[in-house]
C-alpha cells in the first residue's frame, strides 16, 4: 500500500506541517485499531486515510484523520496534503469533495499549484480566561474566545507577536485541559513581512505538544482577525519551529484556506490491514 509524507502550507520540504497520506483500496475503511496503529507508526501530527465513494453522492472521497493517539473531527493540513496527493496522482480533478466527521469539505487545486480548502467558519464566544490556562501559558492575556465544537479550541489573544513567538507554555498542565487545544495569536508586528497575524497551536491532550501549522484553527483565526482588521482576505503566519503561511478568505459561514504542499517521501506500507 502506497504511503506519502507531505509537507503542507509550505512550498519547501521540511517546513510547514507534515502529514501522512494513505489512499486506500476498496470502498471502506479498515478497522479503527489498524488506522490508529498506522498513525502511531507514522508519528506525525496527523495521518489522513481516504478512499473513493460511489459516484452520484455529495462527495467523491471519504476522509478520516488520526494523530498518533486519537482520531480528530477536523484537520486542515492533512486535508490539504490529501488533495495534493490526489491531484498529483491524477486521481481527482477540479473540486475534490470529502465526506468527513465534520461534514462535507472541499478542496481545489489551481494551475499554479495553490490548493484551496473550503471549511466551515468557527463561531467565537468571549469567555473569561480559565485559571488553569492562564497559569499554563504564563503570559499576558488580552482576550479569550471559545470556538465551535468542530474544532473545540480555546483562542487566546496575547499582547504582541513577540509574546506569541517566545511563549513557553507548561505543556504538562495543558495536557490535562479538556478541550482539543489552545491557540495563541497576536497581530503581526510588521505586515510588510507578508502576513497579518501570527499564531501558534498547542494540543498535548491530542498527542501533539505543538502543531507546526494548524489549518483548522484558521477557521477561528479568520473571523477573529477579520473583525479587528476590517478585511476578509488575510494571511496568517504560524510561528512554530517549522513555520508556515495560511491565506484565509472569509465567506460568511465558510472559510477558504489556501496554501501549497510538497511531497517529501513516497513509499510502501508493508503491514496491511
Amino acid at each position: 500500500m502506497r504511503i506519502r509524507i507531505v509537507d503542507a502550507f509550505t512550498d519547501r520540504p521540511f517546513s510547514g506541517n507534515p502529514a501522512g497520506v494513505l489512499v486506500l483500496d476498496g470502498d471502506g475503511f479498515p478497522a479503527d485499531d489498524w488506522l490508529r496503529q498506522v498513525a502511531a507508526e507514522v508519528n506525525l501530527p496527523e495521518t489522513a486515510f481516504t478512499h473513493p465513494l460511489p459516484p452520484g453522492g455529495p462527495a467523491g472521497w471519504a476522509l478520516r484523520w488520526f494523530t498518533p493517539t486519537t482520531e480528530v473531527d477536523m484537520c486542515g493540513h492533512a486535508t490539504l496534503a490529501t488533495a495534493h496527493v490526489l491531484a498529483a496522482a491524477g486521481l481527482a480533478r477540479g473540486a475534490i469533495r470529502f465526506a468527513a466527521r465534520c461534514g462535507i469539505l472541499s478542496a481545489e487545486a489551481g494551475a499554479d499549484g495553490l490548493l484551496t480548502l473550503d471549511f466551515p467558519t468557527s463561531t467565537l464566544t468571549p469567555v473569561e480566561p480559565p485559571a488553569e490556562i492562564a497559569a499554563a501559558l504564563r503570559a499576558e492575556i488580552v482576550s479569550v474566545h471559545d470556538t465551535s465544537d468542530h474544532i473545540g479550541d480555546l483562542l487566546v489573544e496575547l499582547r504582541d507577536e513577540e509574546a506569541v513567538r517566545t511563549l513557553r507554555p507548561d505543556l504538562a498542565a495543558l495536557r490535562g485541559y479538556a478541550r482539543r487545544g489552545v491557540v495563541v495569536t497576536a497581530a503581526a508586528e510588521d505586515p510588510a513581512r507578508g502576513y497579518d497575524f501570527a499564531s501558534r497551536g498547542f494540543f498535548p491532550a491530542a498527542g501533539i505538544d505543538e502543531d507546526p501549522v494548524t489549518g483548522s484553527a484558521h477557521t477561528a483565526l479568520a473571523p477573529f482577525w477579520a473583525a479587528r482588521l476590517g478585511r476578509t482576505e488575510l494571511t496568517g503566519f504560524q510561528g512554530s519551529a517549522r513555520t508556515g503561511l495560511v491565506r484565509v478568505s472569509l465567506r460568511d459561514d465558510r472559510t477558504l484556506l489556501t496554501g501549497r504542499a510538497v511531497t517529501v517521501i513516497d513509499g510502501e506500507l508493508l503491514a496491511g490491514p
